[in-house]
């Protein structure tokens, strides 16, 4: 693939090394990840160690001092790789900058560069059991109590949350308030936190390598330091703000994933033979990779826009919506057709083909339902 034009020779060496780090070091570990639920901690440690967790954070906090570009090339060869365990663009995409942006100068001294070298796995609590995509009818309260907000509450579907240490909670200061009452806070957990538990890990359709947990705060005491922002009710603003990003991260998911089925799909048709001459000799075959290539090359070059926009900060949010809704939406489309030209093995877990299939299917949910991206999309006409 051509090199992309918000990309640099900086950049290519990052993919250069993530490519490395997640064919050799990650993917190998996949099917002992998936019977555990979640990936092996240390290789958190070892992506630090090279320096591929939150390389846009500034150098003074332990980050690579780059830019959204480096996060972007990252998360492309984890998915090209095959690897769908480390949550590291959760981690490392959408809630780094939380802090980055939001976090007072000594919860930035003190916890991003734990989350620059691996020390610290992060992760965010926003989804509630009845709350879905309505972000303003959480339910988890923090209440103050001198120097400490006392949080009770619950969230689910939460990535990285069986393995975090560090974890943004969405809660109601202000329940009176709608959307002006939510907060951001940050917790530093562990198993022996008081008023903090860990539900079961979720088992899910696709992505099963991956944690996913249910989080449970009874009376969980956070720092009043740890407020982001310093001021109540400006939890819904930042996330706002910030969400963006994450559907755009999203996005990069997305084509990526687009783009390594057809690739997947090609090898596949011109190995595998029917009626005496492969299967990507066929008239039919060929004409389903010519749409499901096409597909994939317009929304790259929609992708590639939105992220050079990103870049100098003019990505607005109808045209992070636009590429998060799209692109997952026609992910689904070109991953079903690919998994038909596969016939029976497209339905093996084995091959990559049905992994891309299965694991496909969240991101149409994620960072806000495809339904609620067109709402937004809509109120910008």
């Amino acid at each position: 693939m051509a090199r992309p034009a918000w990309s640099d020779d900086e950049v290519e060496a990052v993919r250069e090394l993530a490519r490395t780090y997640f064919e050799k070091e990650v993917v190998p570990h996949e099917e002992r990840f998936i019977e555990q639920g979640h990936p092996d901690r240390e290789l958190y440690r070892r992506a630090g160690e090279l320096g591929l967790l939150c390389p846009a954070v500034a150098e003074e906090f332990g980050g690579g001092g780059g830019t959204f570009a480096h996060e972007a090339a990252i998360i492309e060869e984890q998915v090209r790789a095959g690897d769908g365990a480390l949550g590291i663009p959760v981690h490392s995409s959408i809630i780094a900058p939380y802090l980055a942006e939001f976090g007072s100068d000594e919860l930035k001294k003190r916890v991003l560069p734990k989350a620059c070298s691996g020390d610290m796995v992060l992760s965010i609590g926003m989804t509630e059991p009845g709350t879905g995509s309505d972000l303003q009818a959480i339910t988890t309260r923090a209440v103050r109590e001198g120097d400490e907000y006392v949080i009770t509450g619950s969230k689910i579907f939460i990535s990285n949350g069986w393995l975090c240490d560090g974890i943004i909670i969405a809660a109601k200061t202000d329940p009176e308030k709608g959307a002006a009452g939510v907060s951001l806070l940050f917790a530093e957990v562990s198993d022996d936190t008081p008023g903090f538990t860990r539900g079961r890990i979720l088992s899910k359709i696709g992505g099963k390598g991956q944690d996913t947990a249910e989080l449970f705060f009874d009376g969980l005491r956070v720092p009043a330091a740890n407020l982001l922002g310093g001021v109540e009710g400006q939890g819904f603003y930042q996330m706002m703000q910030l969400l963006a990003q994450e559907r755009l991260v999203t996005a990069i998911m997305a084509v990526a994933m687009m783009e390594r089925a057809v690739e997947l799909t090609v090898e596949y048709t011109k190995g595998r033979e029917a009626f005496g001459k492969p299967l990507f000799a066929m008239q039919n075959t060929r004409f389903e990779l010519a749409e499901c290539a096409t597909i994939a090359r317009t929304n790259r070059v929609f992708l590639d826009d939105c992220l050079t926009r990103h870049l100098k900060g003019e990505l607005d949010i109808q045209t992070a919506a636009m590429s998060k809704y799209w692109s997952t939406d026609q992910l689904g489309i070109v991953v079903d057709r690919c998994l038909q030209l596969f016939g029976g093995y497209g339905y093996m877990t084995e091959y990559p083909i049905s992994q891309l299939y299965t694991g496909a299917r969240v991101l149409r949910i994620l960072a806000g339902s495809n339904e609620v991206m067109k709402d937004l999309i809509a109120r910008g006409l």
